[in-house]
């Protein structure tokens, strides 16, 4: 398995700092954050693309994951009007050519609470969305990934045979699933059974420990899951690919230490 630094942690300090760490502490690839004052999605275009690359270069630490920040102001896809919805639909589209520039694999998307609108009309207006970003990432020729999120961040797709029929009815051959540890672990799920139903269309993991009642993201041995077990199982139903330690705020004050313990930690689960 092949771990990866999430970059949300570091929004305090110089990127810089985040693909130092990496390539310091043993990391094998870049999640990159999306947001200002790092990798905003029309800054990349606009020209800061090429600095995100040479540190990519020079740390020797690639750039696996574009991850923009997406699910609350100003963008969410999933509420709001019209024109707010082909808002966030233009700022993914760039998200998507930034992914493309920067040499990511993936850009990951998740589904945003769609407020009080009812069942039906929230699948409707999510599966719009995918195929309309879909159809931006075929042209671009760049793959994406799609996360369920817990109850507390959406109200739409959270779980995994949601993620299986989205996948399904998208039908796209760039759009692929992923898993955050916390959200099954919390709905009382089994993590595992996103590599037993989804099989090759499951290409990434977030790595994280949970509390169990809250979406809060703690670093593994923190929290009450046994991801020894967890990650034994998901292997033994065959995945063994990209996982990101994805600590976002919960230890901004101190990004470095949380980084390098997150990462010895998760090193002692393969053993």
């Amino acid at each position: 398995m092949r771990f990866g630094l999430f970059t949300c942690g570091y929004q305090r300090l110089p990127l810089e700092k985040a693909f130092a760490d990496a390539a310091e502490m043993g990391y094998d690839f870049i999640e990159l954050w999306g947001g200002r004052p790092h990798a905003y999605a029309p800054d990349l275009l606009a020209g800061e693309a090429e600095e995100v690359c040479r540190l990519a270069g020079e740390y020797g630490v690639p750039v696996a994951v574009y991850t923009p920040e997406h699910n609350a102001y100003p963008f969410n896809y999933m509420c709001g009007s019209s024109r707010q919805w082909e808002d966030a639909m233009d700022y993914l589209t760039c998200g998507i050519r930034a992914a493309r520039l920067l040499g990511a694999e993936y850009m990951l998307l998740s589904v945003g609470h769609g407020g009080s609108a009812p069942p039906a009309e929230r699948w409707e207006r999510l599966l719009r969305s995918l195929r309309r970003l879909c159809a931006a990432a075929e042209r671009e020729g760049q793959k994406l990934i799609l996360e369920t999120l817990t109850p507390w961040e959406s109200n739409t797709c959270t779980q995994c045979d949601e993620l299986q029929q989205v996948l399904e009815e998208v039908g796209s051959p760039f759009l692929y699933g992923m898993c955050d540890l916390v959200p099954p672990y919390v709905q009382g799920e089994n993590p595992a059974a996103y590599a037993k139903v989804l099989g090759g269309r499951l290409r990434h993991l977030h790595l994280v420990d949970s509390d169990r009642v809250s979406d809060t993201h703690l670093i593994p041995g923190e929290g009450t899951m046994n991801l020894k077990d967890v990650l034994a199982e998901l292997r033994t139903a065959g995945y063994d690919g990209t996982a990101t330690i994805e600590l976002v705020t919960n230890y901004i004050d101190a990004p470095s230490a949380a980084a390098k313990m997150a990462l010895e930690r998760a090193k002692e689960l393969l053993c």
